[in-house]
């Protein structure tokens, strides 16, 4: 009965990924499967017996189409919820990057644990590596893709000492992450 619920599910179709990687997760690997594949660097040609995460949820999504896209990861290294975007592929389409701006500066309204100041470096014009789930999913589909960011211990814009970057926090961003999306839905 939530508005956002409501609104996305009216106009849109959803697919949720919960766990991308849930046999590198069992086993307490960051970045790669079982087989040691780092999931986020086989996007433009994944192989279907050492990666078949990456190869079925591609097909389905080339199947299905994408007009908007959020990977979700935890940074190691930075303490800060961002999102990277698809600034450098090779093939950009028009109101694509405003589509990413306005849906970042939508995010740090709607939440004070979300920033835009700091993360990764934005790449260079057509210098993607188009192995990572953003951009390829970006550069594809011409979309509106991200991934969001989020610090392991304690977000340094507003730390909590007792909770740190707690799931009740963490949940609070997913909320906002909707709420952004529904109100762009007409732009997507």
């Amino acid at each position: 009965d939530h508005p956002t619920t409501k609104r996305l599910l009216a106009g849109a179709t959803l697919y949720l990924v919960p766990n991308m990687n849930p046999d590198g997760s069992a086993r307490g690997h960051l970045r790669t499967n079982a087989a040691g594949v780092n999931l986020n660097r086989v996007w433009h040609a994944p192989n279907p017996a050492s990666e078949p995460e990456v190869a079925l949820v591609r097909q389905k999504m080339i199947e299905t189409g994408v007009d908007a896209h959020l990977d979700v990861h935890g940074d190691e290294a930075l303490p800060y919820n961002f999102i990277a975007g698809f600034e450098g592929i090779p093939t950009l389409r028009p109101g694509q990057i405003d589509l990413l701006h306005r849906y970042k500066a939508l995010l740090a309204t709607l939440n004070g644990d979300f920033q835009v100041e700091h993360g990764y470096p934005v790449d260079a014009p057509a210098s993607s590596d188009l192995k990572k789930c953003t951009d390829w999913t970006a550069e594809r589909f011409g979309c509106l893709a991200m991934t969001l960011e989020m610090p392991f211990k304690d977000n340094a814009n507003a730390p909590n000492p007792v909770t740190g970057w707690s799931p009740v926090r963490c949940k609070h961003l997913a909320e906002s992450c909707l709420q952004a999306f529904a109100i762009m839905l007409d732009e997507l």
